[in-house]
This record gives C-alpha cells, structure tokens and sequence, in this order.
C-alpha cells in the first residue's frame, strides 16, 4: 500500500528539516513524500533539495496559501491512501504509517486518524495540549468536532470523487473537507487510539484569538455550506469541544 504524505511549506527553514527526517525514518515500506513549497527566501528549497533525499517530488512556486498549497499535492499524489504532515510537525515515531497502512487494510475503511499532541515551538518534547480523539460518527463533525488534520489519512479516490481544499475558506478548509468527506460523505475512518503526530503550536488558526474567532466563524459556514446548522450554538459547541486538550495529558509522551 503506497502511502503518500504532502508537506506544504514557507519559510520553513528553521523547521522543515525535522519533518524531512522524520517522514524518511518511516518504516512502512512505501512512502511518496511530496513537498510544495509556495516560494520560500529563508533557505527551505536549498535545505530540502539538500537533506530531501527521500522526497519524490518537490514543487517550489507562489501559490494562493496553504490550502491552495494542499490541493498542489493532492494533483501529484499517486498513492492509495493521501495525508498531510505540516513542514513544522513529526511522526510521533517511526512505525505511524505502518499503523495507519495497517488500519487501512480493510476495503471497508475509507479513513484513519488518530490523536496529536501540541509540542512547545522551541523545546519539541514539551507537550502542552494533548487531542485526544475519538471514533467519528456521522453528524459529529457538524456538531463541532473534528480529526486531527494531521493525523487524517484518506484513500486517493475519496478526494478524487468529492473534491479538493474550497479555497473560499482561509483557515478552515480542513475542517470542511472533513465534514464534507465524514458528515456528508458518510466515509468510514477508524480511529487509531494512538499519539500519532507531534505538533508543534503556533499554527494559522490557532495563532491569535482573532484567528481562533475566524476559524469558528469560517467552520460555521462549512455547515451552512452543506445545509448543516452552523449559528451561534456550532461555535460554542466548537470552542467546548477543544477544552479538554488544556487539561487532558497522555498516559506516556514520546521524545
């Protein structure tokens, strides 16, 4: 089962090279790593052409932003199942592809994701929110929850059929391309109750309260999008499905 995992960067100097090793040190057999990169100045392309040996494919060019970036490498994809590993973020360890492969045997599965943990910006092995996941049921994504994005993989064709990133979303594309694919869809993911990335924080939605605010607001529209209920009531639910990350913390954390 070729797994193919997209890395979108900018200006990802300081970082990039973490994710880099970390997508090489998989030990699921077949990975096709694409990385697009919307034109960065600060060293990424010389650092990925330099340590992207196991990169099968590198795209640098300006694009329209991340999700723009996302549906770059969703063309390129030749792989059965697609995922998205940000240029700042790690595999939790080296067998979580080989899970995710192994949690995708089924023709029955269409999905998988698993849990994530928020790692500090300058000390990796500080985890400072814990996502916690949990099996989808259809309707749960309208009612203000949703995957991991990182942790998301998907079968190729379940893109192909409904759709690449809606670009009319700044920030929350993911959170609509899952509800569309979970909610609207009705495509199965099978959860994997495993720490599966470490992210660290710092990301666009999650950057200021300005942009935790257009997020919810841009997530409520996804709703409305799809004939979904998506008021005042999906916001709050949304915001109080994320307090549990501030307080919860995982059983071992990985280094």
């Amino acid at each position: 089962m070729r797994i193919t995992v997209i890395t979108v960067a900018y200006n990802s100097a300081a970082t990039i090279a973490d994710t880099l090793a970390s997508v090489a040190s998989q030990s699921h057999p077949d990975i096709e790593h694409i990385v697009i990169d919307g034109g960065s100045r600060d060293g990424t392309v010389e650092l990925v052409r330099a340590r992207g040996g196991r990169v099968a494919r590198f795209v640098s060019e300006p694009d329209r932003g991340i999700y723009d970036a996302m549906n770059k490498g969703l063309a390129l994809a030749t792989g059965e199942l697609v995922g998205f590993l940000n240029s700042d973020d790690v595999y939790a360890d080296p067998e979580v592809l080989a899970r995710i492969a192994h949690a995708m045997r089924s023709p029955a599965v269409d999905a998988c994701h698993g849990d994530l943990v928020f790692v500090d910006p300058t000390r990796p092995d500080k985890v400072v929110r814990y996502w916690q996941s949990r099996q989808h049921e259809r309707g749960l994504c309208a009612r203000g929850w949703m995957p991991a994005h990182p942790t998301f993989y998907a079968r190729r064709e379940a893109y192909q059929r409904h759709g690449d990133y809606d670009l009319s979303f700044r920030i929350a594309a993911d959170f609509e391309m899952c509800l569309r694919l979970l909610d609207v869809a009705g495509l199965r993911s099978a959860y994997i109750p495993e720490i599966l990335v470490r992210m660290r924080t710092g990301g666009e939605s999650t950057r200021s309260l300005a942009n935790v605010l257009k997020s919810n607001r841009e997530a409520a529209r996804a709703c409305v999008k799809h004939g979904l209920p998506g008021g005042a009531g999906f916001m709050l639910r949304k915001v109080v499905s994320k307090l549990p990350q501030l307080v919860r913390r995982p059983l071992a954390s990985t280094p």
